[in-house]
């Protein structure tokens, strides 16, 4: 079981480095710390009294790694819930926030272990997980990585913009797909084909 620092820092490498994407909502970016996520904490890195772009330029990888263990682990209480799913839920509350919550709490919930899908972890979410987690020890990491994975398809699907990340040009799998897959079964992955049918409706 690999450490929260060692998922950290393979979170930072898949995020890679600077990125000012006009279609990502969440604007500049380095190692997957957004703009947004350095203005809430007040990180003026060069000390010229405001929060900008430089400042996402100047962000080191090892202070992406420390604000990810404590802002998107420790303190969402990410460490409470059942370990087959820490991972993939830390990884992806990086990239998509407390809808990683979220789809946990409709997960466990389709499960008949009912939580409501606020996207804070409590103690209602971590029963509700950890029964599940009993109940199906063999696939519930599984359900959750499929879940993440039909969530990023159908944000593609209502949002155009947003279809580059989950369906490469050339029409295979985008990174919001093969990243969601890292964290499940190779038995679960969808072939190529599949991949194509699922989005071919896509202009």
């Amino acid at each position: 079981m690999p450490t929260v620092e060692e998922i950290a820092r393979g979170i930072v490498a898949r995020e890679g480095g600077y990125v000012n994407d006009p279609d990502d909502p969440g604007g500049a970016t380095n190692f997957g710390v957004t703009i947004g996520t350095m203005r809430s904490l007040g990180l003026d890195l060069n000390r010229d009294g405001r929060v900008d772009v430089a400042d996402v330029k100047a962000l080191t990888r090892d202070q992406a790694e420390d604000i990810f263990v404590e802002h998107y682990f420790r303190k969402p209480r990410l460490a409470e819930l059942p370990a087959p799913v820490q991972a993939s839920v830390f990884d992806m509350y990086v990239n998509a926030g407390t809808n990683a919550v979220k789809i946990l709490q409709r997960l466990t919930s389709r499960m008949g272990f009912a939580a409501t899908a606020d996207g804070a972890v409590g103690p209602q979410t971590i029963a509700a997980a950890s029964a599940a987690a009993e109940a199906a020890p063999l696939h519930f990491a599984d359900a959750y990585g499929i879940a993440r994975r039909n969530y990023y398809y159908s944000l593609a699907d209502q949002r155009p913009a947003s279809r580059k990340y989950a369906r490469t040009k050339a029409g295979g799998k985008g990174g919001w797909i093969t990243r969601a897959e890292e964290f499940i079964s190779p038995r679960y992955h969808l072939t190529a084909a599949e991949h194509r049918e699922r989005t071919a409706k896509w202009a």
